[in-house]
């Protein structure tokens, strides 16, 4: 029989507890859910308002892992969804609110990711984002070298950078902005791009080009897009280990001298949380935001 729990008055049929998702360590399904039950406080506030994108793995990283977009089948009427404009047309999507919409979202075994917009004001970019992926055998450790460039060139525009892991192999950077039209931070990441390019031959590519990135880390600028979405702060990522999208202090990134230094499991979130708080807490307050040159 499924187990029925209750979360804020919600009730909600939890599945397969103990089904293994993650085989290289055991971590089962009952773990995912615990794990985003306990970082509820940090995570929620990076979903809010946000309509999500569940990247889907229900039998592991394994299995068939596929996207969805659109209000899942079976979405409780207590969910919050919301109509999004696209170019192919409108769709509803889901809006995880609350801890209840979380767990419910959790159930389905999924990756949350999310715009750099908020749903009152679809295509307004509150946030930029780079995501910087190392082409191998170039790694995280190069990525870090491009993350502290970046980090100073937005600082002289103004604007306060914080990172993430990618929870795969990259960094992402992040900074609060001022509501500006997705388009127009999308061409301001790309001149960013290219300039780092610029400053590191060697080391950096602002182009996608496959046959170029091997050794190098691509600053993938386009995730402004008012289309696109990246992963979202804290969550799991369908990977071999319950890897996380981890935010990271920036004395980390400085002394980052191997891979392993910035990779982070689910359960050595609660702890870091515990010491840090949410280290991406200035994301959420719109007076630190930065406005576009």
């Amino acid at each position: 029989m499924t187990p029925i729990t209750e979360v804020e008055g919600r009730r909600l049929a939890l599945s397969n507890l103990e089904k293994v998702l993650y085989a290289g360590s055991g971590f089962t399904k009952a773990e995912v859910l615990h794990y985003y039950a306990t970082t509820a406080d940090v995570l929620l506030p990076h979903l809010r308002d946000r309509p999500v994108s569940f990247l889907r793995y229900p039998d592991g990283p394994d299995g068939q892992v596929f996207f969805t977009k659109n209000v899942p089948p079976g979405t409780p009427d207590w969910v919050t969804t919301a109509e999004v404009p696209r170019v192919e047309g409108p769709a509803r999507m889901v809006l995880v609110q609350d801890l209840a919409s979380l767990m419910w979202a959790a159930n389905l075994v999924t990756e949350f990711h999310t715009p750099q917009w908020v749903i009152g004001d679809p295509g307004v970019a509150d946030r930029i984002v780079f995501d910087l992926d190392p082409g191998s055998p170039a790694t995280v450790v190069d990525c870090c070298e491009v993350a502290l460039w970046l980090r100073e060139r937005l600082a002289q525009d103004g604007i306060d950078a914080c990172a993430k892991t990618s929870g795969s192999k990259g960094l992402h950077l992040l900074a609060a902005v001022r509501p500006t039209p997705s388009d127009q931070v999308s061409e301001y990441a790309k001149g960013l791009a290219v300039e780092a390019e610029r400053a590191m031959p060697r080391l950096v590519l602002h182009r996608m080009t496959r046959s170029l990135r091997p050794g190098k880390v691509f600053v993938d600028w386009s995730q402004n897009a008012a289309r696109k979405t990246t992963a979202t702060p804290y969550t799991l990522r369908a990977r071999s280990e319950p890897t996380v999208s981890a935010p990271v202090t920036w004395s980390e990134i400085e002394e980052c001298g191997a891979p392993t230094q910035l990779t982070f499991l689910a359960t050595g979130i609660a702890p870091r949380v515990q010491d840090y708080g949410d280290l991406l807490a200035p994301l959420l307050d719109p007076d630190g935001a930065g406005s576009l040159p």
